[in-house]
């Protein structure tokens, strides 16, 4: 049955792929899944719960007093800041170590043990602190200067601030927790290397990281951006089998996320999901602090930081479909970029069936709407399927492969579901 012939069935050849896992591992796979669907609840809950319960220490208003001597300026909030954070992350310990351990564990998705765990959650304590101590001294010092508009330019400056993370992680914090080291020389590499110089990706850092150190999941990524983007990939896709045809499709689809510039797209709709977050936080927050019997009066009191993370978690609980559906979005748009650009549907779809354990294939029009961000398997599968049908593979398909955009490859719509 070849492509473009009047036989090609790309639902059936759809159904061929995901019939490569036996029933059992869709099973498994559908209940992790949807599993982690209610986790999205109960660690929003949790998160009010271990906000409430710092609020009831008066810990952080007791610091806000000494430190400010009677005044909430930036030494009250250089006081309380890091002080709530150690707090937080401590008390919500349990709870990360079942999610984010435990529960991988059960699944199959990792292999770490629980002390090499709790080393990644420290180097990640420190990270978090720093961060989230100068963004919130940001915020806080907005507050204080607007208090009006805060809501405006604190969404600019988290998206501002997300940029830089994007910029130095490659650099400063990825490397924290996994080791980097140059593709071996070979196939694989000067593929890779054919393709990002092709598409306008830097060509000089193709990286193979030791993911399997946290995680069993088969994954790559394009990280950073300007002159801080690299390409890695998880050891994790070389032992599960990746061939030639699976690194082209998987890069080629990261390639695209760097290509269209996704970062920069997330960056401006997040700040203008911050921005709507801020100025629902600021409209709650009095009775928030009330009804956890706070006893602060203003969002700028840094002592009312637990009332003011309760709220967000709880905005950003209800805010869920549509950050996935952004991120759903620009996923699919890099799929039909390596579909495109380097057209490999087969590859593409080999290696799609293969991160069916931690994402169902085949969930419901509105449970993938809500709680899906990335397109369901299925779909991606199908998608590339049909892209296969439309577009053979001809003896000049490599020189067609590292051409620019052209209008005449650009990608089929999505097909029905």
């Amino acid at each position: 049955m070849a492509a473009g012939s009047t036989t090609f069935d790309a639902a059936a050849e759809t159904a061929r792929y995901l019939a490569t896992l036996p029933p059992e591992a869709h099973a498994k796979a559908t209940a992790y899944t949807q599993g982690g669907h209610w986790l999205l609840l109960w660690g929003t809950l949790v998160a009010i719960l271990v906000s409430w319960i710092i609020i009831r220490t008066g810990v952080l208003a007791r610091i806000r007093t000494s430190a400010g001597k009677g005044r909430i300026g930036w030494l009250a909030v250089l006081a309380v800041l890091p002080i709530w954070f150690v707090m937080d992350s401590l008390l919500s310990l349990p709870w990360s170590v079942y999610s984010d351990w435990w529960r991988q564990t059960q699944y199959g998705l990792t292999s770490q043990a629980l002390g090499g765990w709790f080393a990644d959650w420290g180097k990640g304590l420190i990270v978090g602190l720093i961060m989230n101590v100068i963004l919130f001294s940001l915020i806080y010092w907005i507050m204080r200067l607007s208090p009006r508009r805060w809501w405006l330019w604190g969404g600019l400056v988290t998206s501002a601030f997300l940029i830089f993370g994007i910029v130095v992680a490659p650099v400063v914090i990825e490397p924290l927790f996994n080791k980097y080291t140059p593709a071996p020389a070979g196939p694989m590499r000067e593929t890779v290397v054919a393709m990002a110089r092709a598409n306008g990706v830097p060509s000089d850092k193709i990286f193979i990281y030791n993911g399997s150190k946290q995680s069993n999941a088969y994954t790559a990524n394009v990280s950073g951006l300007f002159g801080s983007a690299r390409v890695a990939m998880s050891d994790t896709m070389f032992s599960k089998g990746a061939d030639i045809a699976e690194v082209r499709g998987v890069v080629g689809h990261e390639m695209g996320h760097y290509v269209h510039m996704h970062a920069l797209w997330f960056a401006g709709v997040f700040s203008l999901i911050a921005m709507t977050g801020f100025w629902l936080a600021g409209r709650l927050f009095p009775m928030a602090a009330r009804l956890m019997g706070s006893g602060v009066e203003s969002i700028a009191d840094p002592a009312g930081l637990p009332v003011l993370a309760a709220v967000l978690s709880v905005l950003s609980l209800l805010a869920t479909p549509l950050i996935n559906t952004v991120v759903r979005v620009a996923e699919a748009d890099a799929d039909n970029f390596s579909l495109q650009r380097v057209n490999e549907p087969d590859g593409l779809a080999k290696a799609l069936v293969k991160t069916i354990e931690y994402r169902a294939a085949t969930p419901g029009r509105w449970e993938e709407i809500i709680f899906y961000d990335h397109p369901s398997v299925g779909w991606r599968v199908r998608n590339a399927m049909e892209w296969k049908a439309a577009h053979p593979k001809t003896p000049d398909a490599v020189m067609i492969d590292m051409t620019p955009d052209r209008p005449e490859l650009a990608p089929p719509p999505p097909p029905n579901k």
